[in-house]
């Protein structure tokens, strides 16, 4: 993700025309969209799978802290990419409350929030395996 936002769209726009530029970083954040939202469903069922093998106890609920991270970056790219597609094409036909820039900084403001989720994520998947213990609740 870093090397997407740091490396890939800048060189774009610092190599070609300002309109290809764009459409090559639309290309790669649109195939970063739908990396992200395969990575994040095969993690949120991976996880859901290893809270049920961990028993009755710990299975009553779903929600493990890896979930509600997995589930806030899927939250970050549907609503960050994908349903700011259309806002984003109608500021910059002209067509919107807000400015095509507007709409480009709440985008922005969703990746950097899923970069963030996806960094605690990795954080706590560094971690050594008897740090992170998960305790049954107490009766």
């Amino acid at each position: 993700m870093l090397c997407v936002a740091l490396i890939a769209t800048p060189a774009g726009f610092a190599l070609l025309p300002r309109d290809l530029a764009g459409a090559m970083a639309g290309r790669i954040l649109g195939q970063e969209a739908r990396l992200s939202l395969a990575f994040g469903a095969a993690l949120l069922l991976l996880e859901r799978w290893r809270i049920r093998s961990l028993g009755d106890a710990v299975a009553a609920s779903p929600f493990s802290p890896v979930t509600l991270l997995a589930a806030g970056a899927v939250f970050c790219t549907v609503l960050g990419y994908f349903a700011l597609q259309t806002p984003m094409a109608q500021a910059r036909a002209g067509q919107s409350a807000l400015s095509f820039g507007q709409w480009h900084a709440v985008s922005l403001a969703f990746y950097g929030l899923k970069l963030v989720l996806v960094a605690a994520l990795a954080w706590r998947g560094a971690a050594p395996a008897s740090a992170v213990v998960i305790r049954p609740p107490s009766s």
